[in-house]
């Protein structure tokens, strides 16, 4: 769930566009974002050859501590990538074969107006729990509407609170980034 919603209730996979902070700071920075399938090999047999020849470079070359280990590591890190010719890229190393390749840059979108959608229920306290830049925010709706499912809706410091069943505006708040828990403004 750090990583993707998809799979969650509200998730990508709804059409609605939801997703969780990651999925929306990738998505800000113009990073589309791409995951293996459960149960699909195929999809990660790169990473997983390079795991079976790391495990075999670590068994051949057993460590006594912790920086020892690292130097091993190490090592390995610069002997796979500088020096250990791969018969795939013509006998050449993979740092030749990386050095060759123009360099994806993230671009930001044409519009930066991105809004965030998020699915919750109203907790017996009359309040939702809501993470944006990366700090944790408690918005007090209202104990009239304990249990309520709703939409959250946040663009930049802003977030609106509307009842999922009828559409209703419950409340709109302007977040105040120096308090932990957000009233109601207005």
């Amino acid at each position: 769930m750090v990583y993707t919603t998809r799979l969650a209730r509200g998730g990508r996979e709804r059409g609605d566009g939801a997703g969780n902070a990651f999925e929306t700071l990738l998505a800000v920075r113009g990073i589309t974002q791409k995951n293996g399938k459960p149960f699909k090999p195929t999809t990660r047999g790169r990473i997983e050859r390079f795991w079976q020849t790391l495990k075999n470079h670590l068994r051949a070359h057993p460590a006594a501590s912790i920086t020892e280990l690292q130097h091993t590591l190490d090592a390995f890190r610069d002997y796979y990538n500088t020096a250990r010719l791969h018969r795939a890229l013509g006998c050449k190393t993979p740092r030749f074969a990386y050095e060759l390749i123009p360099k994806a840059t993230p671009t930001r979108p044409d519009d930066p107006d991105i809004w965030r959608v998020r699915y919750d229920t109203i907790d017996n306290d009359g309040k939702i729990t809501l993470r944006h830049h990366g700090r944790l925010f408690h918005i007090g709706v209202g104990r009239a509407h304990t249990r309520t499912e709703i939409i959250c809706l946040v663009h930049n410091v802003d977030a609106t609170i509307i009842t999922l069943n009828t559409g209703e505006v419950l409340a709109e708040f302007i977040l105040d980034p120096t308090k932990n828990y957000q009233r109601e403004n207005g």
